[in-house]
């Protein structure tokens, strides 16, 4: 896997509750509604259901993402964390373990093999996923770390 562990900011905004009981719920919440949407669709994106294992724990970790189209079944994430220092957990979860990777997209679940962009392919990404959501632009003026952006596709059978 092509997984160049991005390092954390010194600067950025910061997530408070994070790991809170109500931040859980909810995510939670949406989860359930984005795999009962046939649209796939939520907060004026894409959306699909992350499935990775724990960096530390080793338990099953799922977490709302939006994506971007990258051709023909492959689907670009992008490691924002809202512009935080830090990059997000699923970020670490992927980076240790890449073999254990699921999304649930379209109504099916597929295993998935992650690639981290990066170079002149890295900023074409950027620029397609900024010009499709302008908020990621925003996200990147607060942090001064390299937001990775991953490639996902199925993984061969």
């Amino acid at each position: 896997m092509a997984f160049q562990k991005t390092p954390a900011g010194t600067r950025g905004k910061s997530t408070p509750g994070v790991n809170s009981p109500v931040f859980k719920w909810i995510n939670n919440l949406m989860i359930r509604r984005a795999r009962k949407s046939t649209s796939g669709r939520s907060m004026g994106m894409n959306t699909l259901v992350l499935t990775t294992t724990g960096a530390k724990t080793g338990q099953r970790r799922e977490t709302l993402l939006g994506w971007f189209p990258d051709g023909d079944d492959a689907w670009l994430i992008v490691a924002s964390f809202g512009g935080n220092a830090k990059n997000p957990a699923w970020y670490h979860n992927i980076a240790a373990h890449p073999d254990q990777v699921e999304i649930a997209v379209g109504g099916r679940k597929v295993k998935v093999t992650p690639v981290q962009l990066s170079g002149t392919e890295r900023e074409a990404a950027w620029e397609r996923i900024t010009a499709a959501q302008s908020r990621y632009a925003g996200y990147a003026t607060k942090t001064d770390r390299d937001i990775p952006i991953i490639r996902l596709t199925p993984s061969p059978a």
